[in-house]
């Protein structure tokens, strides 16, 4: 079998995630080059992966201005350089596998799918959903018509308030200026998994979302602006930062608040580092809750719910048609299907597939899928495409314009619009 080789643009928890494929399958792919800008984790990765010193670079700009020393790149950098990242490893004519989102703007999504299509290349973005068992099993039910016609669509998000507070409140997606909305930097996946399942143009979005709790006017009355500093709410607050990064586990998302995951280190970083603040005192403008309606131009509609309000993180949808309905939860990778003229009801249990949290096995199963694209030369193809990604998103992005803008989107007019850029 053929091994491909890659280079990871961007070391941190999703470049790592990605990379771990050729730990695992050294037949199949080796990482030969890293640009990651944090010294100690360049160094981890460096070391685990054998990479030699002269492919070892301090920023992504050092390595793609290099001549091309791989098959493919894996760009995982934050949301506003991928685009940048990305049409430089196309002028490059590197296969890339983008971490999602693809970029905050609009106009540049499409611009980096277009100049995939001209390069001739693989550009396939980590919509991981799509790999996943439960959302293959969902696909197959619909596909053999287990409930007729498919009609509705409900899909829920629990992001979690703990996941809310790490990464929406504290941490690198709290602020649209400096990442992107939350509906496209959490959401994304969840816009190609309705665009997927129903398999039809959106027509028309409208949503609403707030940021209604993480603000300075609900903290606990005395709270100072991080934890440590003698907070009065310590043993009543839930978002205490002690209690959720100073415990036995050092796994994510812990691991993300420092490369010294010692208790000294951990310390250090909620002392001087974003993820010791007080949750209500924090430069946070994203929503911690927003819904979104849709209609698909074969009369299904949908509503997508995302909320921070939850004990536990998870996916959960309810399908329904004309013969029968659908009720399932990721989380438990549980689906039950409900027929209207039998009374039959069939609960079926898939096998936890490990993996990231929340991604239910698709990491893996997307890399597996990228390599094979890879190694056919972009001659075969895989089960999303960055042509499919730029509309998943635009959904995202008509979403939080109806937000703003509190009207009801038409798809067709927005989409032409952000088409012009690219011409």
């Amino acid at each position: 079998m053929k091994q491909i080789s890659v280079a990871v643009v961007g070391a941190g928890v999703r470049g790592q995630a990605y990379a771990d494929y050729a730990l695992d399958h050294p037949e199949e792919v080796k990482v030969v080059a890293v640009a990651e800008c944090n010294t100690e984790r360049r160094r981890q990765f460096q070391q685990s992966h054998g990479i030699e010193d002269a492919n070892v670079y301090s920023d992504a700009d050092s390595l793609l201005a290099q001549e091309r020393m791989a098959d493919a790149v894996l760009i995982c950098t934050q949301d506003r350089d991928h685009y940048e990242h990305t049409m430089q490893a196309l002028e490059r004519r590197y296969h890339v596998l983008l971490e999602k989102p693809m970029s905050p703007s609009p106009e540049e999504c499409v611009a980096m799918g277009e100049r995939a299509k001209r390069a001739g290349v693989v550009f396939s973005i980590c919509h991981v959903l799509r790999y996943t068992p439960f959302f293959s099993k969902l696909k197959e039910l619909l596909a053999a018509g287990k409930i007729g016609r498919l009609m509705t669509v409900q899909h829920n998000e629990y992001v979690g308030y703990l996941h809310q507070a790490h990464s929406f409140v504290r941490g690198n997606w709290r602020s649209t200026a400096e990442s992107s909305p939350m509906i496209l930097a959490k959401a994304c996946h969840d816009m190609d998994i309705l665009q997927w399942l129903i398999e039809a143009e959106c027509r028309y979005v409208s949503s609403f979302g707030f940021l209604s709790h993480f603000r300075a006017e609900n903290a606990p009355p005395g709270a100072p602006d991080r934890c440590l500093d003698g907070c009065p709410a310590a043993d009543s607050c839930e978002y205490y930062a002690p209690n959720q990064y100073l415990t036995e586990h050092v796994g994510w998302p812990t691991s993300v608040i420092s490369t010294d995951l010692t208790y000294e280190g951990r310390y250090k970083a909620l002392q001087e580092g974003p993820y010791g603040r007080c949750v209500y005192r924090c430069d946070n403008d994203v929503v911690d809750h927003q819904v979104v309606s849709f209609e698909f131009a074969n009369e299904v509609t949908a509503t997508f719910t995302m909320t921070a309000f939850s004990r536990d993180g998870g996916r959960f949808m309810h399908l329904t048609g004309t013969e029968g309905e659908i009720r399932a939860a990721m989380d438990k990778n549980e689906l039950l299907v409900k027929r209207f003229d039998t009374g039959l009801e069939e609960l079926i249990t898939l096998r936890n597939p490990g993996g990231h949290v929340g991604h239910g096995g698709g990491d893996m199963r997307l890399m597996r899928d990228f390599i094979r694209l890879v190694k056919s030369g972009g001659g075969e193809k895989g089960l999303t495409s960055a042509e499919v990604s730029v509309q998943s998103h635009l959904l995202a992005f008509a979403a939080e314009a109806s937000r703003k803008e509190k009207k009801m989107i038409d798809m067709n007019l927005f989409t032409a619009d952000k088409q012009k850029f690219s011409r």
